[in-house]
Order: structure tokens, then sequence, then C-alpha cells
């Protein structure tokens, strides 16, 4: 199986066998529909004993141990570890500026989303996945290895058009999803109402983590001279004249902006995570997303 689109492939079958031994990590224990392959700390009927308990009037007879009982003349209930699925959300920014810059932003987004949704599907989780821009589009909840096509097949349509709304995105999302799990925002965070939407999927109990992908000129731009520059999402334009103390002072804002957001983040236990556009596919899932305890 491989994802591609017209200009190259995405992901190719060897990595998507790499992938296969990969397992998303998910910081809050949450009921599933289905059983899956995520291990629980709650008590259910499976295959697995983790435990005893004293036998109270009401419970399940079919789960006494009469091995116990022989020995102690005590009634006691057999424990087991329940194995649950979780409901995976990946929201994908494709407005009109993740299509800036070189490497681009949105290849390696719909990237990232593809790979994650499989990581999930592989592991028998429900996937869901939006993507807003110029509208907001939503693939229902898959559950399946089978359903990483109808993925691949939504993600190969995306493509970087209109503004951000983030706030607003984010708030009908938070409103409308139906079972809050771990959930993956792949976006430049280029929008001011970004923290908006935060709230509201805080207020939903979402397990959040951000992957905030920057180009290299973003970062580090080193053009100097007279330019005329354009929004890439509004239209509007400015004209400056960019030599080394405005670089410095674009430098200064730029890290105060993110120190900004990792303490917002941080303080509200989102994860944070901060992803050149250069980053090779590998080295984001097999590398960075480990250390940050997003994967394993």
């Amino acid at each position: 199986m491989t994802l591609q689109r017209e200009d190259a492939p995405l992901l190719e079958s060897a990595f998507l066998r790499r992938l296969e031994q990969l397992t998303l990590v998910s910081r809050q224990v949450r009921r599933g529909m289905l059983q899956g392959e995520r291990r629980s700390p709650k008590r259910g009927l499976s295959v697995e004993f983790a435990d005893y308990r004293p036998y109270v009037p009401g419970d399940d007879l079919r789960q006494l141990d009469w091995n116990v009982y022989a020995r102690l003349e005590r009634f006691f209930i057999k424990l087991f570890v329940e194995e649950e699925d979780i409901t995976v959300h990946l929201l994908l920014d494709a407005s009109r500026s993740m299509a800036w810059g070189a490497p681009s932003k949105l290849r390696l987004a719909v990237q990232t989303a593809a790979a994650i949704g499989y990581i999930a599907l592989n592991h028998l989780d429900r996937v869901t996945l939006t993507r807003f821009g110029a509208t907001r589009d939503t693939l229902p909840p898959r559950r399946g290895r089978q359903a990483a096509l109808a993925l691949f097949d939504f993600l190969q349509q995306t493509r970087a058009e209109g503004a951000t709304h983030m706030g607003e995105h984010l708030r009908a999302y938070a409103a409308a999803a139906r079972h809050p799990g771990p959930l993956y925002l792949i976006t430049d965070l280029l929008d001011p109402t970004w923290q908006d939407g935060m709230r509201a999927l805080l207020a939903r109990q979402f397990e959040i983590n951000i992957l905030h992908i920057l180009a290299p000129d973003e970062r580090t731009p080193d053009f100097f001279g007279d330019w005329r520059l354009r929004d890439a999402e509004t239209g509007q334009t400015v004209e400056i004249t960019l030599d080394n103390a405005l670089l410095d002072a674009y430098h200064r804002h730029l890290n105060a902006w993110l120190d900004e957001v990792r303490q917002w983040c941080q303080a509200r236990a989102i994860t944070h995570v901060l992803v050149p556009s250069e980053t090779a596919l590998d080295a984001l899932l097999f590398g960075l997303l480990q250390r940050y305890g997003l994967l394993r």
C-alpha cells in the first residue's frame, strides 16, 4: 500500500511496515466502544488475568475462582486487564499559509497525518481526520487497517486554500466531536485565534498535541533589501527594507512568540512540538515524537 499524490509518493509500502512497529502513547484512560489493542488500567472481561477481589452479592458467579475457594474457603472474583480502543482526532491546517516555504509545510503535515493515522489504525483505534482552510472537511471515524485507504484517499485531495480561522474551526469541532481522546493539531499556528480554539478543546477534555510546523524562511530569513510582502491568506501587503537591524528584531519577536506558545501550552498540559518543515519524516516519527513521548 502506498500513499501518493501526482507529484511524488508520500508514504511507501516499506515505510508503512516500519510504522507498524510504533504505538501512539495516550496519557489518559478512556472507555472505548470496542476492544482494541491498547492496554487500560481498568478491570474488565478480557483474556489476561490481573488480580482478585472479594466477592460481593450481585457479582457474576462465573468469575468466581473455585481453586482459591478450595484453599481459603472464601469467595474471590477474578479480574482481568481490559484492552480498549480510543478515538484519535487528527486536525490538519490546510490554509493557504501552509503552502508557503521550501520545503512545503503542507507536504510534511499531510505525511505526518497519514503516518499517525496509520499507526492508530494498525492498533485498532478509531481515527477521524478534519482539515480546515477555505472549508472544513471531515473523514468520519474509521477503524482497522483496511480503513487506511480511505484515510489516504482523503489526504490526497488536500490543497492549501483560504484563511485559517482556527478559533472558529476548533470551537465548532469541540462542540460537535464525539468521544474526545488524543488530538493531534498539525499547523503553523499563524492565526491569532488559536488559543480560543484550544480552550474549547480543553473544555471537552481532549488530550491535545500540537505539531507546530514552520519553514526555514520563517525561522531564519536571510534575504536583504527592499521587499513588498503579501500575506498569503489575507492578501494584505507591506513594503519593508530588510537589513540586519530588522532581522534582529524579527528574531527577537519570533523567539518571544515561540516562548509564549510553549509556556501557554505547558501550563495547560498541551504537548507542543516545534517541527521544522525540512525535518525528514523518518526523523520526526522515530526521533522527535518519541523524545516528546507521543510515540513509542
